[in-house]
């Protein structure tokens, strides 16, 4: 005797959320491919945040910063998104990049300190580096990290990407120069940084989009972008970024121009490290603000 409803192919199907159904060739049964989460990644920008004179208006990066956190966190405001992220309780660095031709701005730093202040954290349990982080005892105490550093292309990984930032966590970064830094994600397997990134900042407000060699730096490849793009799955964020500069060379350029060696590492801290989505069909990109020139 039966017991109970049925199940119609119906109901299956409305049970099944997050999963795309198509039907197994001759069984007249759903085979199940599961559909993967998309990453959500928010570009910010402002026409105000750089002067005439390449001067950074403070408070009007501070409002980008806020907005983006507002837009990944979906609060209402950025002191309760930045709470969402941090605890009072956390030991939290702030990676940035020190690069002299194109460094994380002191006034994005101290945009983020505030709002990490402000969520309670303790001032002795904060810390601002980069190079130093090996011997900095907030560092290698930390519950939490902040990753800022800006977007540009690079000799030895195609693209100065969040990824990369966290190569000054290992004593010899140049063991993870070859093959493009094909093994970056490998970094964020590491118990001094595995699971502590809250936020991922790649700050796009000159980028540089071109060039070749160590350390170049050319300001015709360098333009006033005035984004922030943020998430917290770092390989979405960096993705969106490679993205963004390949687009900018197809604009100047007329073509993708060849650079000394393509940003593959980030396909790969997806598919071996398993450290979120490259594939930009897998990202969901957020603008705000500024939409002139925007590209993506």
């Amino acid at each position: 005797m039966k017991t109970g409803k049925s199940i119609t192919r119906r109901d299956f199907l409305k049970g099944t959320a997050g999963i795309v159904l198509t039907s197994a060739i001759g069984a007249g049964l759903p085979s199940i491919v599961f559909a993967q989460a998309k990453s959500r990644v928010i570009v910010v920008r402002n026409a105000a945040v750089i002067d005439q004179d390449g001067k950074i208006n403070e408070a009007v990066l501070q409002g980008m910063l806020d907005d983006a956190v507002k837009a990944i966190t979906k609060k209402k405001t950025a002191q309760a998104g930045w709470k969402s992220l941090i605890k009072r309780s956390d030991i939290v660095g702030i990676k940035t990049n020190a690069w002299r031709h194109l460094r994380t701005p002191a006034e994005l730093e101290q945009a983020i300190k505030s709002r990490v202040l402000e969520a309670g954290v303790d001032e002795k349990n904060l810390s601002i580096d980069d190079k130093g982080v090996r011997a900095n005892k907030v560092f290698q105490n930390s519950t939490a990290l902040v990753n800022a550093r800006p977007l540009r292309i690079h000799h030895w990984s195609g693209v100065g990407t969040c990824l990369k930032n966290y190569i000054m966590f290992v004593p010899t970064p140049s063991e993870y120069h070859p093959d493009g830094c094909a093994d970056l994600g490998k970094i964020w397997t590491l118990p001094v940084v595995k699971g502590k990134t809250r936020l991922n900042i790649q700050v796009a407000l000159t980028p540089q989009f071109y060039g070749r060699g160590a350390n170049f730096f050319d300001r015709r490849y360098v333009w006033d972008y005035k984004g922030l793009i943020v998430g917290t799955d770092p390989v979405a964020v960096d993705a969106v970024g490679a993205e963004l500069l390949r687009l900018k060379r197809m604009a100047h350029f007329g073509e993708d121009r060849t650079m000394d060696v393509t940003p593959h590492h980030i396909n790969v801290a997806d598919k071996k490290y398993k450290l979120g989505n490259s594939d930009l069909k897998n990202i969901e990109i957020v603008k705000i603000g500024w939409k002139e020139g925007v590209l993506l």
